[in-house]
């Protein structure tokens, strides 16, 4: 194969396995949940319990991701965790058990980080060592199609499936992404140098750099988690908009497809930061739009930028990883990713407390812009503290 087909079909395996332990494992609960309101008795601080605790599977996979450097176990750990995706999403239809609902919920956490973390690592890895761009807005684009398509799907299958049966139905479709997700991706190289026998060298940033960036970055997650788990709830229940929380959801999905190749485009522009910064910047006007300006045109505008910032904001953060730790992506990307996670297990169990309280998830959603104005401040400050410390040879290009 020639090496831009072998480039494509890698970054197909990245697709798929993103299709499957975000998209179906992750984010099927997400236009599910309104579903499972209705017909399994799932409570509104419950739904946010349940989407709590898969952040803290999340989490655990990251912390493990953070602390393997071998990449041959990574691999490994990548393909189990496709195979627990398809299994985890076969047990939220097997039980009405909220127990098997949170161990589920948990194990699929776990999955996404696979996919996410040693996934992307694996990924980033090849381009590098087959001196390819080392941008993931390709990859990523699985993310963007996993939303949009489980948005599209639970809008046709409610007409003829309950919450149970869709379910199974997004198990049938894990099990076909499965198949490229572990036949496309080769086996690691653990070589010391690319193919054209250039070493390859790690170039961590300062401390005080990678403190601020992870508190920054604990900010986005909470900016992300909020929308991503409550949208479809929250825009249901929202004036004149009921039975629009799907619509809404697949224009997040659509939003963010095509979010990381243009997030990529406009950093080499820009620079990493100045796009994070920019991507901050829209991403809080996405959350609030719903609420300050109400009617479907303001959801689903407010929808497209949501979805065409959050996601770019993670390619371009675990990108910049990488490319600290090339020889090694996931120590960084762990690292990171621990910290968006721990904001992804605060904060849902923080939005639906609030729902309770208020009767409504719109509380959560000025939450959630707060904490996103708190990071793009932080990321003002690293612009100062790159300045200072790392100098210009020091930051990734």
């Amino acid at each position: 194969m020639s090496g831009a087909g072998a480039r494509y079909k890698v970054l197909g395996a990245g697709i798929f396995s993103l299709l499957l332990t975000l998209g179906v494992a992750r984010f099927a609960y997400t236009p599910l949940l309104p579903l499972m309101q209705q017909q399994a008795g799932l409570g509104l601080a419950d739904a946010g319990w349940l989407a709590a605790i898969n952040y803290a599977g999340y989490l655990s996979g990251a912390l493990g991701a953070s602390l393997i450097s071998d990449l041959r176990l990574k691999d490994r750990l990548y393909r189990v965790g496709m195979v627990v995706a398809v299994l985890s999403t076969l047990m939220m239809g097997l039980s009405t058990d909220p127990v098997v609902w949170a161990i589920s919920r948990f194990v699929a956490g776990l999955s996404s980080a696979a996919g996410m973390l040693p996934g992307t690592g694996l990924i980033l890895n090849w381009l590098i060592r087959h001196n390819h761009k080392s941008e993931l807005g390709i990859h990523f684009a699985g993310i963007g199609l996993g939303i949009a398509g489980c948005a599209a799907a639970v809008t046709v299958f409610s007409h003829w499936l309950d919450w149970r049966a869709q379910w199974f139905a997004f198990s049938a479709l894990g099990c076909i992404l499965l198949v490229p997700a572990l036949r496309w991706l080769p086996p690691p190289d653990t070589s010391g140098v690319t193919q054209t026998g250039k070493t390859m060298q790690d170039q961590p940033p300062s401390p005080l750099y990678l403190k601020i960036f992870m508190a920054a970055y604990f900010c986005a997650g909470i900016g992300y988690v909020v929308s991503a788990t409550f949208i479809v709830a929250i825009v249901n229940k929202l004036p004149g908009l009921a039975g629009q929380g799907n619509l809404v959801f697949l224009a997040i999905g659509i939003g963010a497809a095509p979010a990381c190749i243009n997030w990529d485009l406009i950093a080499r522009r820009t620079g990493d930061l100045n796009a994070l910064i920019l991507a901050a910047v829209l991403q809080i006007v996405g959350i609030l739009l719903p609420v300050l300006v109400g009617g479907l045109v303001a959801a689903l505008l407010g929808a497209l930028l949501f979805g065409g910032t959050f996601i770019g904001m993670v390619s371009l953060v675990l990108t910049m990883a990488g490319r600290y730790y090339p020889t090694r992506p996931a120590k960084m990307m762990g690292k990171m990713t621990l910290s968006y996670g721990a904001a992804q297990i605060l904060a849902p169990a923080i939005t639906g407390t609030l729902a309770t309280r208020f009767g409504s998830y719109n509380a959560g959603l000025y939450f959630a812009a707060a904490a996103m104005v708190v990071g793009t401040l932080l990321l003002l400050l690293l612009k100062l503290v790159e300045r200072r410390e790392l100098g210009p040879m020091r930051v990734p290009v």
